[in-house]
């Protein structure tokens, strides 16, 4: 695309940023902020998960959320899912990205999906067979995601091997392209360019790699620079930082988005993205979520109007 922004975001508070509240958040605001994140400039949105309701309450309503969703075509709309049976789902919802996931943890893989890391890889496998089998322009992107690749609440340090061992097997099963998690926010700049560094030697340069970042530590912003010096320029985030896993221990929220294109677009590179609209979701939020789960520095200092870059 000529206009292709230097990096690319893809919001995940509609899925990720819901998903740990100890509340459910109704369809309509649901529907209503993605509609606000559209309005934003935002390429890719993360919209939900099709998962069983009794494991995350939150997304009982994943049918309704996301068929609205999909009515922006010029935005890739995803589902995450942990299974091959979530995986039909989507495909049958006609998604145009699905984001299956894989802990390199392996206490951590059965907690999240009850399946051993080898087992997870055969469902992936299968995922990928479904999804070729349909015609070659009705094929949703396939993400690979590795969870816990920067560290484990319940495990500590993963070690670089496995994290390289299992985006290596991601890659030969057919992904699209990996996704490496900081799933509860343990990492650090120097790890962060561990990883992606030893990841690309193994895959090579045409592999599309993402980071999904969580700012428990307050490393996030931190975090995210080392991965653009490491070559990454696509970027999970949040906006006002919501997020967690229910089944991780001590994680908290993603990084914030307007923090991050503040940060990006100061930096002078490009994301496409409207920061004063994208500012404006937390109005949709703050009536349904309590302020403690709503973070951010830009909500909380505002944007500083000398430092805008001039259009």
């Amino acid at each position: 695309m000529a206009n292709a922004p230097d990096v690319h975001i893809c919001e995940v508070g509609p899925r990720d940023g819901l998903q740990n509240l100890d509340l459910f958040v109704p369809t309509e605001a649901k529907c209503a902020l993605i509609d606000a994140i559209a309005a934003a400039g935002v390429r890719e949105i993360d919209a939900g998960s099709f998962v069983p309701p009794k494991v995350v309450p939150q997304f009982s309503d994943v049918d309704a959320v996301m068929a609205h969703a999909l009515a922006y075509k010029a935005i890739t709309i995803g589902a995450l899912v942990p299974n091959f049976k979530g995986a039909e789902r989507a495909i049958a919802a006609r998604v145009d990205a699905i984001y299956f996931v894989i802990s390199a943890s392996e206490t951590h893989n059965q907690a999240n999906v009850r399946r051993t890391i080898d087992q997870q890889l055969e469902g992936f496998r299968a995922v990928r067979a479904a999804i070729d089998a349909r015609p070659a322009g009705d094929r949703p992107h396939l993400s690979g995601g590795i969870s816990t690749a920067f560290g484990c609440s319940m495990e500590g340090r993963i070690g670089e091997g496995a994290v390289r061992r299992l985006a290596m097997a991601y890659a030969e099963a057919g992904a699209d392209e990996i996704g490496l998690a900081d799933t509860v926010g343990y990492a650090t700049p120097p790890l962060i360019k561990q990883i992606v560094e030893g990841v690309r030697r193994d895959l090579g340069p045409t592999m599309s790699l993402r980071l999904h970042l969580h700012d428990t530590l307050g490393m996030g912003l931190a975090n995210a620079f080392a991965g653009l010096e490491a070559g990454i320029r696509r970027f999970d985030a949040a906006v006002s930082g919501l997020g967690g896993c229910p089944f991780a221990p001590g994680a908290r929220g993603n990084i914030v988005t307007e923090d991050l294109v503040f940060m990006l677009e100061e930096m002078g590179l490009s994301t496409g993205i409207d920061l004063d609209r994208l500012m404006a979701t937390r109005a949709i939020l703050s009536p349904h979520i309590p302020a403690k789960h709503l973070t951010g520095h830009l909500h909380e200092a505002g944007i500083p109007k000398a430092l805008r870059r001039a259009a």
